[in-house]
């Protein structure tokens, strides 16, 4: 997946397949243990994925002010193929038709080789805010005198960061002239190797950021990183033929409804939603940032000043439909709940990633996939056919329906076109009265 930034033991690719059919008929002890004999470093972590893993204990040195916990369930995005490594997905969600959809349009790229990645080096920024200086395009040009000097500065404060290959790499210094003060703002940029990133390059700034008020003439206010982490970026792309996804029609509609992505920012926000979706519940499922990911893609959306898809699709030679992505995907193998939370763990277990940058080359795989599920269902029957199938299931469970119920009210729901709790209700009455 993509060339790696430090030097990684390598491990051998345990899942022979990805393409695990008929999961959905299955009982969710069935499906683990499928995806365990897939990947049977996972046995050790089973536990901790049927119980959520987390208990309160582990709950209360994790935040402050701890009463209790909410579970999101956990699947698995079936038939990836990434730079040719067949790859069982962790993804956690709320929302029915996520992990289905990206499942089937990963299905449709197998023949085509799957998903390709690439990424740029881990690198994030921090930023130091310096305020009251008299010369601040002088004050620019002498901290640029003295970058190598702040650099080592930076970089004793992680030794063994750079002992892995990381470190402060390089000083950014912006004037920007703003609408009640100039700011003269220094950005710190770290290489982070496996890490999200946060407290490495925060700690830099601190300790860099009196060296900076001296040389400036001013002084220093924010010392913080930027989620902006548009130079950590992760690419994919993949090729569909039009047979498969729906014919010649319907790829030309998908490829004209992201051009009104593209054009438009009110479509453009619900279509990077659809991206999300799939993000966010792999970011989530391995215990990393969504917040921060989340924050970084919508501002890399709007790079160009307006806010826009973060994703294109074009036409190839054949006819084809051929989709890519690239966003900033900051995300972690180390620190935070990555590493205390059992469930993290094992969903990291699961996707058999070395590093950070395999993590987030899957991730963005994931997004894409989940992009072009949305769109095409929109291009074609519509996106409420295949979505509230699977919702209806979870209306028919808030109405009172038992588990030998579910399948039955739901049915009759979608048969109707009405998935709602008012006639799940109805429906459920009416069986119980015929038994």
């Amino acid at each position: 997946m993509g060339r790696l930034a430090l030097e990684q033991p390598t491990r051998s690719t345990v899942a022979t397949t990805s393409r695990l059919s008929g999961l959905r008929n299955d009982e969710p002890a069935e499906r683990l243990e499928k995806v365990r004999a897939q990947v049977p470093a996972l046995s050790g972590h089973l536990d901790a994925i049927r119980s959520g893993g987390l208990d309160m204990d582990r709950a209360d040195r994790m935040v402050e002010h701890v009463v209790g916990q909410i579970g999101i369930p956990l699947g698995v995005a079936t038939n990836f193929i990434v730079n040719g490594r067949e790859v069982l997905v962790p993804m956690a969600t709320e929302e029915p038709s996520v992990i289905a959809a990206a499942s089937n349009i990963a299905r449709m790229t197998r023949d085509t080789g799957g998903f390709f990645t690439s990424s740029t080096l881990p690198l994030m920024q921090a930023q130091i805010q310096l305020l009251d200086v008299l010369d601040p395009y002088g004050a620019k040009l002498r901290i640029k005198e003295h970058e190598q000097r702040i650099l080592e500065l930076a970089n004793a404060q992680d030794p063994r960061l750079i002992e892995i290959g990381g470190g402060a790499r390089e000083l950014i210094v912006r004037v920007i002239e703003g609408k009640r003060r100039t700011h003269v703002v220094v950005h710190l940029v770290v290489h982070v190797g496996d890490a999200m990133g946060a407290n490495a390059v925060n700690t830099m700034a601190e300790a860099v950021a009196p060296g900076l008020s001296e040389l400036s003439g001013g002084r220093s206010l924010l010392r913080i990183l930027t989620n902006k982490a548009d130079l950590r970026l992760s690419r994919a792309r993949c090729v569909i033929p039009a047979a498969v996804i729906g014919g010649k029609q319907v790829v030309e509609d998908m490829v004209a409804a992201v051009d009104f992505a593209i054009d438009d920012p009110y479509r453009a926000a619900t279509h990077n939603k659809g991206i999300m979706n799939g993000i966010s519940s792999v970011v989530l499922a391995t215990g990393n940032d969504t917040r921060a990911v989340e924050a970084g893609a919508h501002s890399h959306a709007v790079r160009g000043g307006q806010y826009s898809s973060l994703s294109n699709f074009d036409l190839d030679a054949e006819g084809n439909l051929s989709a890519t992505l690239e966003l900033p995907i900051p995300v972690g193998l180390v620190g935070g709940a990555t590493r205390t939370h059992p469930t993290a763990q094992a969903a990291v277990t699961m996707s058999e990633v070395d590093s950070a940058q395999q993590l987030a080359e899957l991730t963005t795989a994931v997004g894409l996939a989940q992009n072009i599920a949305a769109v095409r269902a929109l291009a074609a029957e519509g996106i409420q056919q295949g979505h509230m199938a699977l919702h209806a299931r979870n209306v028919a469970a808030s109405a009172g329906a038992t588990a030998d119920e579910i399948d039955a009210v739901s049915s009759a729901m979608v048969s109707e076109g009405a998935v709602r709790v008012d006639v799940a209700e109805r429906l459920l009455a009416e069986g119980r009265a015929q038994r």
